[in-house]
């Protein structure tokens, strides 16, 4: 059985789309690019005539029910239509549905897809002002939090719970931590270690109301898109029940060893604090939710090991991951000062 991404399941499913292309009132003609493989394969659909620029997101097979995904488009509306950020609204297809079945004709698996309009703007990288970004997105996020408690959630909404089980234990969603790509024996146990202090300094801080509820859970920089002085946030398709907190961790995925972290940490909290409130308590555990994303990316890594990104960094970010737990371990990472 081929991989997910496996280089001739990837051209089936872009076949599937330029068969499907009726389904957003595209025309034959239309250009059909891949832009990214990661959870699922997202696709550029572009006229002849420029007069529709869509992007197309196929989704993994089993990851996400049709339940689900109309939940996450219902929070984007919500959100879009409350003022809270500016997002690519979804794209009804020609049958009045947002979430499409694609079926193959080639006998591969059918897939669920969304549509929605691209938006401006490029991914910050590390030659923007990322505290600058970070305040922003601080404040950002706040709002985004805000109107989670507030947010009336529609009959049926079924989202992901994304709790320390969910993450890292042994029914996780992005299989085992200890399958991670170039893990040795000496890295699984300082993991366990420190696994086992991010559980206890869980269990303490708890999922009251006020710290746990629905959040992005993806706000890395890969989905955010700036433009002058605009903040756009894509790709809700990891969004679900977690600790608020947690939606720092995620803005910092894959970059959570560069030296300049602390700084965007603390641009961030006040940025955050300029929205809604964040206690000294809140921003202590800062550096838990950090190492416990790190450590459920490096099982994601292993369990996705067939995108070029993850056979890119795999093995390094393993052995990254290693050297940070055992810092977290000896109060060493990302250390805050009390007063903050």
């Amino acid at each position: 059985m081929a991989a997910e991404y496996a280089p001739e399941v990837v051209a089936g499913l872009q076949a599937m789309v330029r068969a499907r292309l009726s389904l957003w009132d595209l025309p034959p003609g239309t250009e059909v690019t891949l832009l990214n493989l990661s959870e699922n394969a997202t696709f550029g659909l572009k006229s002849p005539c420029g007069t529709r620029d869509l992007v197309l997101r196929v989704h993994r097979v089993g990851y996400s029910s049709p339940e689900e995904i109309r939940s996450e488009l219902a929070w984007i509306d919500a959100l879009r239509l409350d003022g809270i950020i500016q997002t690519a609204p979804p794209v009804t297809g020609a049958n009045g549905e947002l979430v499409q079945l694609l079926h193959s004709d080639c006998g591969g698996a059918s897939r669920f897809a969304v549509a929605f309009q691209r938006v401006g703007g490029k991914e910050p990288d590390q030659g923007d002002n990322l505290m600058q970004w970070f305040d922003a997105l601080g404040a950002l996020t706040a709002r985004m939090h805000l109107h989670s408690r507030a947010w009336q959630r529609p009959e049926g909404f079924c989202r992901k719970l994304w709790d320390y089980d969910a993450m890292v234990g042994p029914d996780c969603y992005w299989g085992p931590w200890r399958s991670g790509i170039g893990l040795d024996a000496g890295g699984i146990a300082v993991l366990e270690r420190a696994l086992a202090v991010v559980k206890e300094k869980l269990d303490a801080y708890g999922m009251g109301p006020d710290r746990f509820g629905l959040v992005h859970a993806d706000l890395r920089l890969a989905n955010l898109l700036v433009e002058g002085d605009t903040l756009r946030v894509i790709d809700f398709d990891d969004c679900g029940l977690s600790w608020f907190i947690y939606d720092f961790a995620a803005a910092i995925s894959f970059i959570e060893h560069e030296p300049f972290i602390p700084d965007l940490l603390r641009a961030w909290v006040a940025g955050y604090r300029k929205a809604a409130p964040l206690s000294s308590e809140d921003v202590a555990m800062l550096p838990v939710f950090v190492i416990l994303r790190r450590i459920l990316l490096t099982a994601w890594l292993a369990s996705h090991a067939e995108i070029p990104f993850a056979r890119q960094i795999g093995s390094a970010y393993t052995a990254g991951t290693v050297r940070l737990a055992q810092a977290f371990l000896d109060g060493e990472f990302l250390t805050i000062p009390k007063a903050a």
